[in-house]
């Protein structure tokens, strides 16, 4: 773990570098309409795939949300109308459901983060809260490896770090945002830059200290998924009983490595998210395709492999992001949508085939309801007529939703469920999203 990217400085006088990343590593929303095309007309360029049979009873993970972080310190808040563009689900919108931001040590800076926060829970938006650093009185300075002045939180401060983090819950219950959720770190483990914490210190904060929070509790949020650092919080019952949400980042994260068995067995009641990556890296433009299309099957394997119920990513606005810093959505914004405008808190994800033929990824989910969301990336070459069955259904019609180099969540219309089967056409490297009525 040698090579590092660093991201560009954060914009504003003072603002730190945000981090460096191992480089190696329900209703239907409106949305611009383009003129119909036939969801079951087989193109005759495209190649047919394996059928993919849904099945809307085989029920797996709650789906808690999509959505990004806002830090006015590092790079200024959202202007009003980006937060309507964030968190509305209307026409020329993200559809987001989850904010998250941060826990200031600098009490004065609360209050930076509430109009955002105030607009998201206006519009649906479950708000999450992570800390850096403590405040200043409670670190102490200490050497770990070749660093000198490595930060960690002060053993006889941990009471006090747990008010610290119920001030702010409270400060922002004042001001019209009841946090879902508190973290305890974040990336604890990957802090140079900011504190440090092991594995044996959050068991012991988690234990002692985290019944007292009002809130949710959120740990550890690992910055590479490092099952090493989750692993003895699930088996330590103790620390387990005050734990909500297992917390977790994805930079370089392998995708063999989503999966997570012993979360499985030991978290039952408890809750698996994703707060918090950019893929994969922060140097690219948002807008370059096809490699906007990592963003769509990155969101597959978290939701499908990993199970994770909620996936956030960093900066909602950036070059890289799925904002703009102009404010409009980027092709990159565009693929999160394929998921965040259609598959809303509640939804539960449910089988699916997920891989039909190569580089074609497939998940689906249910609101209940009869209507089923379906999200197809196609990061192959050419078109693919794909043949989808829905167990059980009485589905009579389908809409769907394309991004590709040319369109950007453009409306391609409706077409006819037949015995619940249908036919439906991938373009080359795009998303698709469909939903049935």
């Amino acid at each position: 773990m040698t090579s590092h990217r660093n991201e560009p400085v954060a914009s504003g006088p003072g603002s730190p570098r945000r981090r460096s990343v191992l480089a190696t590593m329900s209703a239907l929303p409106v949305l611009a309409a383009a003129p119909p095309a036939v969801g079951a007309t087989r193109a005759p360029s495209a190649a047919a795939a394996a059928e993919v049979i849904v099945d809307p009873s085989a029920r797996r993970q709650t789906i808690r949300g999509f959505g990004g972080m806002n830090h006015t310190v590092w790079i200024n808040d959202l202007t009003p109308a980006q937060r309507d563009t964030a968190f509305g689900n209307g026409e020329g919108q993200l559809g987001f459901s989850v904010l998250r931001i941060p826990v200031h040590e600098d009490r004065a800076s609360w209050s930076g983060e509430v109009a955002t926060a105030r607009r998201a829970v206006e519009h649906g938006a479950t708000v999450i809260a992570s800390p850096w650093n403590p405040p200043a009185q409670m670190v102490e300075t200490f050497v770990r490896g070749d660093q000198s002045d490595a930060r960690r939180l002060r053993y006889d401060m941990y009471g006090a770090y747990a008010q610290h983090l119920n001030d702010f819950h409270r400060f922002m219950r004042d001001n019209g945002v009841n946090l879902y959720a508190v973290s305890v770190q974040n990336e604890p483990d990957y802090a140079h830059e900011w504190t440090w914490w092991t594995p044996n210190e959050m068991i012991r904060f988690l234990r002692e200290n985290a019944g007292s929070i009002e809130t949710r509790v959120i740990a550890p949020e690992s910055f590479q998924y490092v099952k090493g650092f989750s692993d003895p919080i699930l088996n330590d019952a103790g620390a387990l009983a005050n734990l909500d949400v297992l917390g977790a980042h994805l930079y370089g994260t392998q995708y063999q490595n989503f999966p997570y068995p012993l979360f499985k067995q030991r978290g039952q009641g408890k809750e698996l998210w994703m707060t918090e990556v950019y893929h994969p890296n922060s140097s690219d433009s948002a807008d370059l395709w096809p490699q906007a299309l990592d963003v769509g099957e990155h969101i597959h394997h978290a939701l499908v492999d990993a199970e994770f119920q909620a996936y956030v990513w960093w900066y909602i606005r950036r070059s890289y992001g799925p904002m703009r810093e102009d404010g409009r959505i980027s092709k990159r914004g565009a693929g999160m949508a394929h998921f965040s405008k259609f598959v809303r808190p509640g939804y539960a994800r449910i089988d699916a085939t997920p891989t039909p033929q190569s580089n074609l990824y497939v998940s689906a989910y249910s609101g209940g309801g009869s209507a089923v969301v379906i999200v197809a990336v196609n990061k192959g070459a050419s078109p693919v007529s794909q043949p989808f069955t829905l167990v059980n259904s009485a589905s009579s019609s389908v809409s769907s939703w394309v991004t590709d180099a040319n369109r950007t969540l453009t409306s391609r219309g409706a077409s006819t469920v037949s015995n619940g089967s249908f036919t439906g056409e991938l373009p080359a490297r795009s998303l698709t999203t469909f939903v049935t009525g």
